[in-house]
């Protein structure tokens, strides 16, 4: 007789190919066999305490490694509990697969257990969406759907297996299980176009370029930095961008960036959609000339008129160029040593003026002072998570990595409960680096049960808590919009000791109240090795910049 195998196990001999080694999770009867082909396949199963923790879990491995992450789920509310994740990493442009169980094709729309739609909830939000149809189909169309999260810019699949594919078995030589399946996906970009932002550069005397997330996703920091210092451009980044130059580098550019982009005559955006994060692309120089390069031809173009778009891996277009402009009697370099030093004076101002509030001993406690220690506190190879409004929105302006890929954070879905899932993907994917997370209150008491999850399989990390007791970026704009005596409406939370909630899950935990005790905390955390939070209580009535110019509220 021939060797027979379940669709469970084709599931994770599929994942096995791919270079999966761990799966994010919670149990459901649908999905039980895919965990008896992993523990045969060597892969680890971490189950979690939420759906949206898992798939949030997935797409910070992906961001990580550079690997696809994998959650798999049960059918109906574990789907759906999902749903967040994936749109989540659908905005984030983060390649993952999440696996939905569903019931059995034999019981077709006759109202089986936890039965709902996934296919088509799923379809808007993946770059692939689809039901395995056979047994012998399983690990096909799992590769199929991992070769679809990397056409374009990457983004999430889902696949939703019914339980009698799924556990059924069938002849190993019927079953189709491919090996050699993926291509690359670096393009190059047009030589013309390339030749035409050299050019641009050439004659340009006020360059400045803008380093998005693309350029961690595509692992191209030493082109992104041999561009800028060969020609003499200054860089601000954001997004997994940060830290792509470190702290200190002569172009490294932070709080001049609205300056820049006001007085620049080219401005090179890249892996950077024009959306709300910048102003749709109003808040750029009418006059500078603008060149976009980007992963997805959708995205170049899109809400602003462009002078130049170049479509394809940011890495091999910035490299292309910097060759080009290289070859060049003059390429501008040169000449633009006023215009880095006029930045680098805007820089310093602003540095200035709001640094007597990052060493404030006010208490409550200035948010900038808690940003100021945990910048400080910060070392090379410490992977920073934000997951927070307000709270966060102080750090971005504070927080420098010291190293690129050491920045996680939501990404323009702007989804608050991603931390805990964020620093369990980094640790696990990373057991060499340090992980701080800094949350919001109302962000961690999203999904801060899976604290537990971190002290079960033993990954130690930082977790810091600015606590106002307030969803405070919420209640700044009720605030403005209706006045005082209506700003606190369903946005006020209680005074919650987190730390105490940290002791009693078996980690860390510490209260602080005095801004001097912050750097104290962040060590014995950091001595204690174990998941630990330090609950810093900040001032409710003191809000980020970044808040007060939402343009939600404008």
């Amino acid at each position: 007789m021939s060797e027979t195998i379940s669709g469970g196990h084709l599931v994770a001999k599929a994942l096995k190919a791919e270079g999966v080694e761990v799966i994010y999770t919670l149990c459901g009867g649908h999905i039980i066999d895919i965990y008896d082909g992993c523990v045969d396949e060597g892969i680890e199963v971490i189950d979690v305490r939420h759906e949206q923790v898992a798939a949030h879990a997935a797409d910070g491995y992906a961001r990580i490694t550079g690997k696809p992450g994998c959650a798999v789920v049960t059918a109906g509310p574990g789907t759906t509990d999902a749903v967040t994740g994936v749109a989540n990493a659908f905005r984030a442009e983060s390649p993952m697969l999440l696996i939905g169980g569903q019931g059995a094709l034999s019981q077709h729309k006759m109202g089986s257990l936890q039965d709902l739609p996934h296919v088509d909830m799923m379809t808007p939000i993946t770059k692939f969406a689809a039901t395995v149809p056979t047994t012998e189909r399983v690990a096909d169309l799992v590769s199929m759907a991992f070769r679809e999260c990397y056409h374009g810019a990457p983004g999430p699949s889902f696949l939703e297996i019914p339980r009698d594919v799924l556990d059924a078995k069938v002849p190993l030589d019927k079953a189709r299980i491919p090996a050699n399946y993926r291509a690359s996906t670096r393009q190059a970009g047009d030589p013309e176009s390339i030749e035409r932002l050299a050019d641009l550069l050439a004659h340009a005397e006020k360059p400045a370029i803008l380093l998005g997330s693309q350029v961690q996703t595509c692992r191209a920091t030493d082109d992104a930095i041999d561009f800028v210092r060969t020609l003499n451009v200054p860089a601000y980044m954001n997004g997994s961008a940060r830290g792509t130059l470190p702290p200190g580098d002569p172009m490294h550019f932070q709080l001049s960036r609205r300056y820049a982009f006001t007085e620049a005559d080219l401005i090179i955006i890249v892996g950077t959609p024009f959306d709300f994060r910048m102003g749709y692309g109003k808040r750029l120089s009418p006059t500078a000339k603008v060149v976009q390069i980007d992963l997805d031809y959708r995205t170049v173009g899109k809400n602003r008129d462009i002078d130049l778009g170049i479509v394809g891996d940011p890495g091999l277009i910035l490299s292309a160029t910097a060759q080009a402009a290289s070859g060049r009697v003059e390429n501008g370099a040169a000449r633009r040593k006023e215009w880095i030093e006029e930045l680098r004076a805007v820089e310093t101002q602003a540095y200035e003026k709001r640094l007597p509030r990052q060493l404030s001993d006010a208490q409550p406690i200035d948010p900038y002072r808690l940003v100021h220690e945990i910048n400080e506190f910060l070392t090379e190879d410490t992977i920073y998570i934000g997951d927070g409004g307000d709270i966060v929105t102080f750090s971005g302006q504070v927080v420098q990595p010291k190293s690129p890929g050491h920045w996680m954070d939501p990404g323009p879905l702007g989804t608050l409960g991603v931390g805990m899932a964020f620093a369990m993907a980094a640790k696990k994917a990373r057991p060499d680096k340090e992980v701080l997370c800094l949350f919001g209150d109302g962000a961690f008491s999203l999904t801060g049960w899976d604290f537990e999850t971190m002290v079960r399989f033993d990954l130690p990390f930082i977790g810091v808590i600015g606590n106002n007791s307030s969803m405070n970026q919420i209640r700044y704009g009720q605030a403005a919009k209706y006045g005082e005596d209506r700003a606190r409406v369903g946005n006020t939370l209680g005074d919650v000791r987190y730390g105490e909630f940290a002791k009693l899950l078996g980690g860390h935990g510490e209260e602080v109240r005095d801004p001097a005790e912050i750097r104290p905390a962040l060590e014995r955390a950091r001595e204690s090795g174990k998941p630990s939070l330090i609950n810093v209580w900040v001032d409710p009535d003191v809000y980020a910049p970044g808040t007060m110019n939402q343009t939600m509220y404008k």
